[in-house]
């Protein structure tokens, strides 16, 4: 569901372990450079890094990926139309590193995470489930637990105005699976009928892969392109020359 996303968390992987020590100087404290693309290296500062770097760094107009808000998304579900708001995703802090592949040469990186993330909000649907009519809306809360996340960037080289190099994103895909499982606590899916809403919310849960499929793929979505967005700001204030201490491959 939250692939999410984002959900990222470990897009920000090669921001992080990429700085170099003495030439970082917009790199925050927490950031610990690595001084080669060792796989062992690249997970622990990585790691150590992102409790902090998703809070965000406002100096760099960068949003806090932990918690992260949703004002409202429409999700498109069959039968039903769904939508979610004042959303509030938590968990990305806690995230757990499972590996970083780097291969400099050809301007590619791989990370593969994974993390519990909890959403919370508020929703309306209306629609038919079975042969049920939904008219129904109120608290909404999901949970996942041991969401798995694989990243894959293709980069490029820029220069700015003053002839600085930066890194900047290319291309990327990115594949996910919900983990152990998915939890969903929607109040009053029937307005009219507690026992019905507790019926459908049973069925919901029971079936929460299948449920999941077909509701997480637009908050996942959502989820990269906030991340997407926040890196982007970094690598467009910080050169590569204060990232890694390896001179651009020809």
């Amino acid at each position: 569901m939250h692939k999410q996303l984002t959900i990222s968390s470990v897009l920000f992987c090669f921001v992080i372990v990429f700085c170099h020590n003495g030439q970082a100087k917009l790199a925050p404290d927490y950031i610990h450079p690595c001084n080669d693309t060792s796989r062992a290296c690249l997970v622990k500062a990585t790691q150590d890094a992102i409790p902090e770097f998703v809070k965000g760094i406002p100096e760099f107009d960068m949003p806090s990926l932990d918690p992260f808000f949703i004002d409202k998304l429409s999700i498109p579900l069959t039968g039903i139309s769904f939508t979610f708001y004042n959303g509030k995703v938590t968990g990305f802090r806690k995230c757990i590193v499972d590996d970083i592949e780097s291969y400099l040469e050809k301007r590619k990186f791989i990370f593969a995470f994974h993390c519990n993330l909890t959403i919370k909000g508020t929703y309306d649907a209306k629609g038919k489930i079975l042969l049920f009519n939904i008219d129904g809306g109120g608290d909404a809360k999901i949970r996942l637990t041991n969401l798995r996340m694989k990243l894959d960037f293709n980069t490029k080289y820029v220069k700015d105005k003053n002839n600085m190099n930066h890194f900047s994103i290319k291309n990327y895909k990115y594949t996910f699976d919900y983990g152990d499982r998915v939890y969903f606590d929607l109040q009053n899916i029937f307005k009219e009928s507690k026992a019905l809403s507790n019926t459908v919310l049973t069925f919901l849960n029971e079936n929460w892969k299948t449920v999941a499929e077909e509701f997480g793929k637009p908050i996942v979505d959502y989820s990269v392109e906030l991340a997407l967005s926040a890196i982007k700001k970094f690598f467009n204030v910080v050169p590569y020359e204060e990232l890694i201490n390896v001179p651009i491959p020809q």
